[in-house]
């Protein structure tokens, strides 16, 4: 199974952090540059959610005081019904 195609890049990183992705790899059956790819991936993905939480925050701005109450009173329905 290879994973060749893409982007070729180098990258420095710590000696520790490099075994331990190898063997990671090695366990999963990948190569390392899948891991390292997944690994990005899921970073920016995590990272990703900033955006959408600032767009929020500007739609929220823009409401009107009076029409907080209403949304302030579906989150809190909303919350209570979710399982944390």
């Amino acid at each position: 199974m290879g994973y060749t195609f893409g982007m070729k890049t180098a990258i420095s990183i710590p000696d520790e952090l490099f075994a331990a992705a190898d063997a990671l790899a090695r366990e999963l059956g990948q190569s390392r540059s899948h891991l390292y790819a997944q690994a990005v991936r899921e970073y920016l993905a995590r990272h990703s959610s900033d955006g959408i939480t600032e767009a929020l925050d500007a739609v929220w701005t823009d409401v009107a005081d009076e029409d907080r109450s209403f949304i302030a009173e579906a989150a809190r329905r909303t919350l209570e019904r979710t399982e944390w």
